[in-house]
């Protein structure tokens, strides 16, 4: 999965008062998309490939770009530190840079479509970017309204008039691999155009477990209860923001799909020796598809 980088290792704890260095990388988001070559693997620029055109950074909040200063974005509330793969830091620019030449903005999608870079860096650009959208969704207080700060001494966001602290979020949610004897039921979601197969999945509702969740996913999108319900691993997926948990499953009763059309648009049970995995192997539902084609899932 996008996870297994190792031996590298992403080093996700926050380090209050880190400065950015010329080599570190650093990460610039608009838009859902990232800022990365034209040409070549995925990667982030390096700060001295940036130096020179901050000082035309356009600040989040309204003040002049003029006085939007290479030492501004240096200090800690303007680019926060945001992780390290291995001894390398990354940084986020609280702003909108200007795409400078060989360089352009992609969103995550496509960039995991082009395929082009290494496991450790699809995985920053996912965990960059879950991170980005948190910093940039609570650049004010949901409660009072006032522009939010860093805090000093942990990853969060403190509003300084009513005191409210905004910790970065996750979104728990569920995949489902529902098993009826030697076949999978495997699917394709009614409004993206994949053309490989998936398997149920949804976000978790409040006061709801993650067991029941499963139960009423696939309830809600194929008609069919299921029972015997087992843990299998979990996911960062930092593109929506969520951590995912992998279950399989057992249909309890009729084997007959009932399609919600606006969920799905195909539903289709698949013998074990004829399932075929996605593009690329990043995913828990793929790595959960090969599990089950292979008979080592968790009976």
């Amino acid at each position: 999965m996008i996870q297994d980088i190792a031996p590298h290792r992403l080093k996700n704890q926050y380090a209050p008062g880190k400065r950015c260095g010329a080599d570190d990388f650093v990460v610039c988001a608009r838009d859902g998309a990232l800022l990365v070559p034209k040409v070549g693997p995925l990667r982030f620029p390096r700060y001295s490939e940036l130096a020179t055109g901050l000082s035309g950074v356009a600040p989040e909040a309204d003040v002049a770009a003029a006085a939007w200063d290479v030492s501004a974005l240096l200090s800690p509330e303007a680019m926060p530190y945001l992780f390290s793969v291995d001894d390398t830091d990354f940084y986020l620019v609280r702003g909108t840079v200007t795409a400078p030449a060989g360089w352009h903005y992609v969103k995550l999608r496509q960039l995991r479509q082009d395929g082009h870079g290494s496991r450790e860096a699809f995985y920053a650009a996912y965990t960059a970017m879950h991170l980005a959208i948190w910093y940039e969704n609570n650049r004010f207080c949901g409660k009072c309204g006032c522009e939010t700060i860093h805090s000093e001494t942990e990853r969060a966001l403190v509003c300084p008039r009513c005191g409210r602290i905004i910790y970065p979020q996750l979104i728990p949610a569920i995949i489902a691999g529902v098993i009826d004897g030697d076949r999978i039921l495997l699917t394709k979601y009614a409004h993206r155009k994949m053309p490989f197969y998936a398997l149920i999945a949804g976000f978790t509702e409040i006061g709801e477990t993650l067991e029941e969740c499963v139960e009423r996913e696939v309830y809600e999108e194929v008609g069919l209860r299921v029972k015997n319900l087992r843990y299998y691993k979990s996911q960062p997926w930092g593109n929506v923001q969520d951590i995912l948990a992998g279950f399989y499953c057992d249909v309890d009763g009729s084997a007959d799909i009932r399609l919600a059309r606006d969920e799905l648009r195909e539903a289709v049970w698949v013998p074990r020796a004829d399932v075929v995995g996605q593009t690329d192997d990043f995913s828990l539902t793929h790595e959960m598809m090969m599990t089950f084609r292979s008979g080592n899932e968790p009976k």
